[in-house]
């Protein structure tokens, strides 16, 4: 598999568990990422490690790193991240598979600088909603798309920070809202994906792990993902067109 993958979504919304489930169930898919490490400003959560979740600086030294040759920068839902692009071709020469997990904003910056020019690039966005649902919510029931999305993704965020027993002030609470806030702009960019796999389940749901397997939403966005990776086509993986989120 020589292409670079890029797996984006909304903050929250199961990125790292489908990974995780991916190597669990697919090993022979997934155990070949290499997954670039970025630095970031914000602090630590709960069961993150330095140097493989992220590289935690203070923000004055990201600023720095981003504006030196080799290295992209970008604002991400209130924090400052920067990829260091000799990363990939690192990856490359080990003969693993370059994966970028998170944000869409990082990616753009890769496609403006040329990196990914000579590279092919698989690249999956993971929405809160589906194609249909889209379609249902705005057209058959006049619901505002962007209040919809925003509580979807702030319901997930706050049972996160309880699951990870976060002491919620002002900041946490601000940061929150502008990460659920982010979710709609994120889904108006999706279209510029390969593809788009709705993951209903977020981040801490069960679903993921229920004695050991993946059921529900959790399990079909996997079997999308591993279809995807073979080069086949998959049901549970939608195109979306560019005027769907509005």
């Amino acid at each position: 598999m020589s292409k670079f993958i890029v797996l984006l979504g909304p903050s929250c919304i199961g990125k790292s568990q489908l990974m995780k489930a991916l190597k669990t169930f697919y090993p022979e898919l997934g155990n070949s990422f290499k997954q670039l490490v970025l630095y970031n400003d914000r602090p630590t959560r709960p069961g993150e490690k330095e140097g493989v979740d992220y590289f935690f600086r203070p923000r004055d030294e990201i600023e720095t790193l981003g504006k030196s040759p080799g290295y992209v920068m970008a604002e991400v839902r209130g924090d400052l991240q920067v990829l260091e692009l000799a990363q990939i071709q690192g990856i490359l020469d080990d003969g693993d598979v370059p994966f970028f997990e998170g944000n869409p904003y990082i990616p753009e910056k890769l496609r403006d600088a040329g990196a990914l020019d000579q590279l092919p690039t698989l690249s999956v966005f993971l929405s809160p909603v589906s194609r249909e649902e889209i379609i249902y919510l705005k057209t058959q029931q006049q619901i505002d798309l962007e209040v919809f999305v925003t509580e979807i993704q702030r319901r997930k965020l706050l049972y996160r920070a309880a699951k990870m027993k976060t002491d919620l002030g002002s900041k946490e609470l601000a940061n929150i809202e502008q990460r659920c806030a982010s979710a709609i702009r994120e889904m108006r960019n999706a279209w510029k994906l390969d593809y788009v796999i709705p993951m209903h389940d977020g981040e801490c749901n069960d679903n993921w792990d229920v004695m050991g397997y993946p059921v529900g939403a959790a399990r079909r966005a996997l079997e999308a993902f591993a279809a995807l990776l073979r080069d086949e086509q998959s049901p549970g993986a939608e195109k979306w067109e560019e005027n769907l989120v509005s």
